[in-house]
């Protein structure tokens, strides 16, 4: 079972995000504020879940939520700042537009760049361990999964609908024969017959 809080003195934001490792599509992350003690027996790290239930949570979590959050970077940010820093950015705007003041943060991954001043905690696995991390990991994951359907029909050939802009076969076989598009991060090169992904 996920647990409530890492702490119970401070109102707590859990952060996530989502795309990292992708070729094309922006970086999302989200914040998630849950009542003190909050109970769901259900969430779990999005990885974990498949996408039905992923969408079944997600309005559960909007509604049980105190505050929540989801922004993004788009490609061409992660081009010029790179993802690490993207991902923090992504969660920082998160943050930033939380209609409650996080007093203390935890995130998912083992480094963050702080927060203003507000204290932080990284928690290696935390999207398995806390449920504000989990249900952040749910909202950045369905949200990047709708926005990249969205733009999968204007180039049907890289198969964004299956994929969500990650390096599959398929996609990488699609880059190489028919370059990038306007979604895709040019700094994440295909670069040889034999698909290695240079990052």
């Amino acid at each position: 079972m996920l647990l409530s809080q890492f702490q119970n003195e401070f109102v707590e934001a859990g952060c996530d995000e989502a795309g990292r490792g992708c070729l094309a599509g922006p970086v999302f992350a989200a914040a998630v504020i849950f009542p003190k003690d909050y109970y769901n027996p259900i969430l779990n790290d999005s990885k974990k879940l498949s996408e039905k239930k992923r969408n079944e949570l997600r309005p559960i979590i909007e509604r049980e939520a105190l505050a929540f959050a989801v922004c993004s970077v788009t490609p061409q940010e992660i081009d010029k700042i790179n993802i690490h820093n993207a991902s923090y950015k992504a969660m920082h705007l998160a943050l930033d537009a939380l209609s409650l003041t996080a007093e203390h943060l935890i995130i998912d991954g083992n480094k963050f760049i702080p927060y203003k001043t507000v204290p932080h905690t990284c928690i290696v696995k935390g999207d398995g361990k806390y449920l504000s991390i989990a249900a952040a990991s749910i909202l950045a994951k369905t949200y990047r999964d709708e926005y990249m359907d969205r733009i999968a029909d204007e180039f049907p050939q890289y198969e964004w609908r299956s994929n969500k802009g990650y390096p599959t076969i398929v996609h990488r076989k699609a880059v190489l024969e028919h370059g990038p598009t306007i979604h895709h991060r040019r700094t994440f090169r295909v670069t040889d017959p034999q698909l290695k992904l240079e990052l």
